[in-house]
């Protein structure tokens, strides 16, 4: 198995993890929100210390590309482009939505057949949002949302849906569904995604060190600033 440094910051959690043969060898996180740019790089530093101390060979860095938060996508994305240029390892990309998945289904127990809506808050009743089965196959590809209370109506005749991220509780207000189940809490962490950055690695399913970019489901949209009055500076 792959010992993988795995990178999240797609909302206002910041966290590091390192693991190896399906354990967590060592991590972190920060939940204030903002924090990104001035502690990813001392969790990193940690985690490679960690590795240097114990002689462990690094394999691959993974990092969650999104959907989420521009900036905080931008930052996770350029220090794991960084670290695998620098030390020649492969990287691999964490769809977001996936990794809410699977910590929805490590929160608890379902029953079989209970399907998966994991969302990430975008602005006012927009989510960004997809529908999985417990074997990560998309029933609903991710898209950009706005919910009422019609939203997944179709799929909440015939299974049950748990709701779950930021986004989720949007749905909570809106959906008011005998199936829909909301389980609260449920954050992208980076300790959370080794099992899809190990799958990931035995399949060799990496991402351009140079070229890749952020899954951001809509366009980033920059605020233009204001018209100057004439005469002022």
């Amino acid at each position: 198995m792959a010992t993988i440094l795995n990178i999240e910051t797609s909302t206002d959690v910041c966290s590091v993890a390192l693991t190896a043969d399906g354990q967590v060898l060592e991590h972190h996180e920060n939940y204030d929100g903002q924090t990104h740019s001035t502690l990813l790089s001392q969790f990193v530093q940690d985690a490679l210390t960690y590795v240097r101390t114990r002689e462990i060979a690094l394999d691959a860095v993974a990092v969650s590309i999104g959907p989420g938060s521009y900036t905080g996508l931008r930052i996770g994305l350029s220090e794991a482009k960084g670290l695998a240029f620098g030390l020649n390892v492969p990287l691999i990309g964490v769809n977001t939505l996936q990794l809410l998945t699977v910590s929805a289904m490590f929160s608890d127990f379902y029953d079989e057949g209970t399907l998966f809506a994991p969302m990430i808050d975008a602005r006012r009743m927009e989510v960004y949002t997809a529908v999985y089965d417990a074997a990560l196959d998309a029933l609903m590809t991710p898209q950009a949302m706005v919910l009422d209370e019609n939203s997944f109506a179709t799929l909440l005749e015939k299974h049950r849906i748990v709701f779950a991220g930021n986004g989720a509780g949007k749905a909570a207000d809106v959906i008011k569904h005998a199936n829909a189940l909301f389980a609260p809490g449920i954050k992208p962490e980076a300790l959370n995604m080794m099992a899809l950055a190990e799958k990931a690695f035995r399949q060799h399913d990496f991402i351009d060190v140079a070229y890749s970019t952020p899954f951001y489901i809509k366009d980033f949209q920059a605020t233009k600033p204001k018209n100057k009055v004439l005469g002022q500076y």
